[in-house]
């Protein structure tokens, strides 16, 4: 499996089989360049304009934008849930999905524009994450220090910052990616990374965090 991070919460993974899964792309409001994404399935957590641009990418691929159990490969199961885009259930930014794709014997999380702590409903499904793709910028989203909490609630083995501040959205009031960190003082991490390998026989020999270049 090859995972790229495009940008902010947008990440294509490519399965051995050739299959391109899609997360939460981004428009040209977002700052970041827009880049002609191969796609055959696409994950929206949510409708906001930097997380719903599907229409940006290239192929004809399947849209997945609503809570429930899908199957749209053989060898490719998704579970979507339902989850909160701030902490108090909704009221100011309303909902997100959360999803698991599960494949190639791997456990793929990416947690959309998560507000708040997971549940223990959230944790029972979305429990030990080979890979985790999770917001640590503050404001919008969950801070470093809950994302921290997150992650190991979920016993993440690879855990893959998103949306944070960067060149491209300097004026967001949301922080860097240092600030998480911070919070993940003494782990292996491994910076400017251009692509993810992975499989599940080499999941030890990766570092606990990743960050991509963009």
């Amino acid at each position: 499996m090859i995972i790229r991070h495009i940008g902010h919460a947008e990440f294509q993974i490519e399965t051995e089989s050739g299959i391109r899964i899609v997360t939460d792309p981004y428009d040209s409001s977002c700052g970041y360049p827009i880049h002609q994404i191969e796609s055959d399935i696409v994950l929206i957590s949510h409708s906001h304009h930097d997380h719903n641009a599907f229409e940006l990418l290239k192929g004809e691929p399947r849209v997945f934008n609503r809570a429930g159990i899908y199957t749209p490969d053989i060898n490719i199961k998704i579970s979507a849930v339902r989850g909160f885009h701030d902490n108090e259930q909704g009221a100011k930014r309303g909902e997100t999905l959360l999803f698991l794709i599960e494949t190639e014997d791997l456990r793929i999380v990416h947690l959309g524009d998560l507000g708040c702590m997971i549940n223990d409903e959230q944790v029972s499904i979305l429990h030990d994450a080979d890979i985790l793709m999770i917001p640590v910028g503050g404001f919008y989203t969950i801070d470093a220090k809950l994302a921290w909490e997150v992650a190991e609630k979920l016993n993440a083995r690879i855990i893959l910052p998103m949306h944070y501040k960067t060149r491209y959205n300097a004026e967001w009031p949301i922080s860097g990616p240092d600030r998480f960190l911070e919070e993940a003082a003494g782990q292996n991490i491994l910076k400017e990374a251009e692509v993810l390998r992975v499989t599940s026989g080499d999941l030890v020999c990766h570092p606990r965090i990743v960050l991509f270049r963009f």
